[in-house]
């Protein structure tokens, strides 16, 4: 198979980054996560993201300062060089849904209590009782799922 020309890297890129921006990634972030994923080497450094996704230094740095918040990339010197260069953390998409996990759980005890808030014989709080029980079964099936990936999949 030959190799993608950079046209090709660049849709993909875009592609990639439109998904993770659906499911609530800032743009600018997603972007640079689709760039670092595609990268030859897994690093990349702030200039050539900048380079690689035609943006402004600081538009690179406001991404890279939220990634590493969110613990998404590393931030690392390689021997011989002054730059640092940014890695994508190797479990990266299992954090990402731990942390949707985490909402699930806010969820269900935010509907928990807004059921009993209502009572949870009236209609409101059936509904919201019902949202809380979906939101701690989709919890828990996730968790295990995360589980199951990393006892599968072990670094």
């Amino acid at each position: 198979m030959s190799e993608p020309t950079p046209e090709e890297i660049s849709r993909f890129v875009e592609r990639f980054a439109g998904v993770l921006a659906n499911s609530g990634v800032p743009t600018m972030s997603a972007r640079v996560m689709g760039a670092m994923l595609v990268s030859p080497t897994g690093t990349m450094t702030a200039a050539e993201l900048a380079e690689s996704l035609k943006i402004s230094q600081p538009a690179v740095s406001g991404a890279v300062r939220q990634l590493l918040q969110v613990s998404f990339i590393s931030r690392e010197r390689l021997p011989g060089s002054r730059k640092d260069h940014y890695r994508i953390r190797e479990d990266v998409f299992a954090a990402i849904l731990e942390r949707r996990n985490l909402a699930l759980s806010e969820w269900e005890s935010t509907s928990r209590s807004g059921a009993a808030l209502f009572g949870e014989d009236s209609p409101v709080g059936r509904r919201l009782t019902e949202a809380a029980d979906f939101f701690a079964f989709i919890h828990t099936d996730m968790e295990q799922m995360i589980k199951s990936w990393r006892a599968e999949h072990p670094r």
